[in-house]
């Protein structure tokens, strides 16, 4: 059942820019199947619940029907041109706000032209190991590297909206805070090897810039995989009651984890939206399984999009269309009232998200 009430607000709290260039069949579907690669010969993408749901929402923003050929698609995106089908695939999302990693490679459009392209708000989150990176590659020493990135942190933080690591917590199977001499053997063991353009994978700094982010009380976003649900509890129980608040990305297939996470501890939160978009038409199922562990008020909507404006057309109805599913059920079997599951709606879409991160009230743009 579709519970028939207006669409909430969006805050996407996690996604990433959109490419600014035309985009041919194998470019699109490489983005579109996220694997750093394309399809295996004699099969595509397109057969997948993301690629499904694509041809089910997409089109129709574009002029065309719904389910339309993948051919016939492409060709509509290429006659519009990339500066129209953004705006109109954008617009056609319903978020009203971006909160965007900004550390990805490539061609991607920052903030400021997601919020313009989509006339919406935007917020810039800061990736870790991209700043110490950065930071690394200006400073001669092993003092200076770290006087440094004590400063890159702070300035980060009177700007950014939160801070995310993608690899720290794997790499740290010990919560505390590292001293000061293993931070600074680690960091001159490092800079050495930075020469050759090594990527930050030391887990005495990682650990590091891991704490800097806690103490700058920002929220810190983390990825969960595999391997991370036990070193995720450990820092969650050493950073319990310091004032910053951890998120919980990309949980998928490991959602039940995050939602776990997020019962047990109060400053924990558990992002939703990108395992909607992986399992597509098995949605709703997916969804009543983080509303059966974690508090609602610990839930946040997020596409995870990047590269194609489709993802985020893609996450966004996804998700409106899952929670309506779900919500309606359970008032048409008299469970919840009409009026909570209008307020928990709004609560996982937007609610959560402005609380967490500070966010001020539709209709403001920062950039």
């Amino acid at each position: 059942m579709i519970l028939a009430v207006p669409q909430p607000e969006l805050v996407d709290q996690y996604c990433h820019g959109v490419l600014r260039t035309e985009l041919g069949l194998g470019t699109f579907e490489t983005q579109l199947g996220r694997t750093g690669g394309p399809p295996a010969p004699g099969t595509t993408f397109f057969d997948t619940q993301t690629g499904f749901a694509v041809r089910r929402w997409c089109p129709p923003l574009l002029g065309l029907e719904a389910h339309c050929a993948p051919a016939r698609y492409l060709a509509r995106r290429r006659e519009l041109g990339v500066l129209e089908t953004v705006r109109r695939l954008l617009r056609g999302s319903g978020v009203s706000t971006y909160l965007v990693d900004t550390g990805l490679p490539g061609d991607l459009t920052g903030p400021g032209e997601l919020a313009a392209a989509g006339a919406a708000d935007a917020h810039e989150i800061v990736r870790l190991e991209l700043l110490a990176e950065q930071v690394a590659d200006t400073s001669g020493t092993v003092d200076a590297f770290l006087a440094n990135l004590a400063e890159a942190v702070h300035t980060a933080a009177a700007s950014a909206v939160a801070f995310i690591s993608v690899t720290a917590v794997r790499q740290c199977l010990d919560p505390d805070p590292p001293g000061p001499g293993e931070v600074r053997g680690a960091a001159g063991r490092w800079l050495t090897r930075r020469r050759i353009q090594e990527p930050l994978e030391d887990p005495v700094l990682l650990r590091h810039l891991l704490w800097s982010a806690v103490a700058s009380g920002r929220p810190l976003q983390l990825r969960l995989g595999m391997d991370d649900a036990t070193g995720l509890a450990g820092f969650a129980a050493a950073t319990n009651g310091l004032g910053t608040d951890l998120v919980l990305l990309h949980g998928y297939p490991y959602h039940r984890q995050a939602a776990h996470l997020a019962s047990v501890f109060p400053h924990v939160y558990a992002d939703v939206g990108p395992a909607l978009v992986r399992t597509g038409a098995r949605a709703a199922d997916v969804l009543a399984e983080l509303l059966e562990l974690a508090p609602f008020g610990k839930l946040l909507y997020s596409s995870g999009a990047r590269g194609l404006p489709e993802l985020h057309v893609v996450g966004a109805r996804l998700f409106t269309h899952a929670l309506s599913r779900v919500l309606g059920a359970w008032v048409a079997d008299g469970a919840w009232a009409r009026t909570d599951a209008e307020r928990v709606a709004a609560m996982i879409g937007a609610g959560n998200a402005r609380r967490v991160y500070g966010l001020s009230g539709a209709g403001e743009r920062r950039v």
